[in-house]
């Protein structure tokens, strides 16, 4: 794109537009005629995205990488990530929906599409191609009819519980194993799969439990491949990884995995123009409720971001409490009052140089204000803080072809 604001060469993680104070820090590359009429931006870098599943696919070798783009990429849209992940290589998704399945070989013709939530419409299934994954007795029976109907093995994964106790079909005995293979004598199963529950935490003894069984048990379809991690649980080491890893956080930057940094960059900014900055005298209140009272004379600026646009009310924060933080000019800045609808407020008092003024711009997440401390502090994590990232903002993308 041409004509865009100039990135730091200070590495400085806040953002402001074009024209302000000549000692702000800049930061998101926004393009200039978006930061002239947009309040909020929402910047994805694909390249980004595409060099963190080279890493992950690098990192998990001889295993085949797959990519995880449910709930619209995890709120990043799903129609630029796929062609973006297509094109590093990716040849294996898995989406929740049947209409995210859709969308997803609309965007990836040739590629593998596994639908995690099972057998809705099976003619739409067999029509696209799509790779359903079964998780219950009435799932098998629902493809094998639908086998029958077309008069050929049709593909699926199965999904089989080790422990997690959500989706997933229990196949911890002999006759449950038997029971479950005879429902799949007409079904073509190319990938037996299961989900960890406490892969975030390395040394939590359910990682080693749940391993186990799945060893033990993925041989109910003798000659399909095998999965068993995630994000997190491609990080316990070689033997989690099996025949194909399923990450989806972690190609977008997150940070979730408590035994060490997994392997990937900052995919995310987002930012908000500042609409107004006032001084708020001693003992007055900010916000709804005038639950946070100034102690001292405070430069108070005001955000178009506020809940509505995916910034937690949960940030709010009363006099004597720590909420949540922004960036200005790569100072953080502690959010105070009530985070509402639409406008959020911040306390911009100690930012450096010249006091700030409205136009300048804030990081909400980004290098400074990473997805996993908005959650931490919102009471959250960070996979619901990119997918609630309101479509209000404007998009950018980079990177991507």
């Amino acid at each position: 794109m041409t004509g865009r604001s100039h990135r730091p060469a200070s590495g400085g993680d806040a953002v402001r537009s074009a024209g302000a104070d000549d000692n702000a820090a800049h930061g998101p590359d926004i393009p200039l005629d978006v930061a002239e009429r947009a309040l909020g931006v929402v910047t994805v870098d694909l390249a980004a995205v595409a060099r963190n599943w080279r890493s992950l696919a690098g990192l998990v070798a001889p295993a085949e990488c797959a990519g995880v783009v449910k709930a619209d990429a995890y709120g990043l849209g799903a129609s630029r990530v796929i062609p973006a992940l297509m094109e590093a290589g990716c040849r294996t998704f898995f989406v929740a929906t049947l209409d995210e399945a859709l969308h997803c070989r609309r965007c990836a013709p040739q590629a593998i599409v596994h639908v995690l939530d099972g057998v809705t419409v099976a003619d739409a299934l067999i029509a696209h191609d799509l790779v359903p994954v079964l998780s219950t007795a009435a799932d098998i029976d629902a493809w094998a009819t639908a086998c029958a109907r077309s008069g050929r093995p049709l593909r699926a994964a199965l999904h089989i519980d080790t422990g997690l106790n959500r989706l997933g079909l229990d196949v911890a005995t002999p006759e449950g194993r038997r029971a479950v293979r005879d429902r799949l004598a007409s079904v073509e199963v190319t990938l037996v799969m299961s989900h960890l529950a406490c892969a975030d935490e390395p040394d939590h003894p359910m990682n080693a439990e749940q391993l186990q069984r799945f060893v033990a048990r993925r041989g109910i379809v003798p000659g399909a491949r095998a999965s068993l991690a995630a994000s997190d649980g491609l990080m316990l080491g070689a033997a989690y990884h099996f025949d194909l890893v399923r990450p989806g956080y972690a190609l977008y930057g997150g940070q979730a995995f408590g035994g060490g940094r997994t392997p990937v960059e900052t995919v995310v900014e987002v930012a908000a123009k500042i609409l107004q900055v006032r001084t708020v005298p001693i003992g007055e209140s900010v916000g709804y409720g005038a639950s946070w009272t100034a102690s001292t004379p405070r430069r108070v600026a005001t955000l178009p971001a506020g809940y509505a646009d995916g910034v937690f009310r949960h940030l709010s924060a009363a006099s004597g409490q720590v909420g949540g933080v922004v960036a200005v000019r790569g100072r953080r800045c502690p959010i105070v009052g009530r985070v509402s609808m639409d406008l959020t407020t911040v306390d911009v008092t100690d930012v450096p140089g010249s006091p700030v003024e409205a136009g300048e711009w804030a990081e909400l997440i980004g290098r400074s204000v990473t997805i996993e401390e908005v959650g931490r502090r919102a009471g959250t994590i960070g996979y619901e803080v990119l997918t609630r990232l309101s479509r209000r903002f404007h998009r950018v993308y980079r990177g991507g072809a």
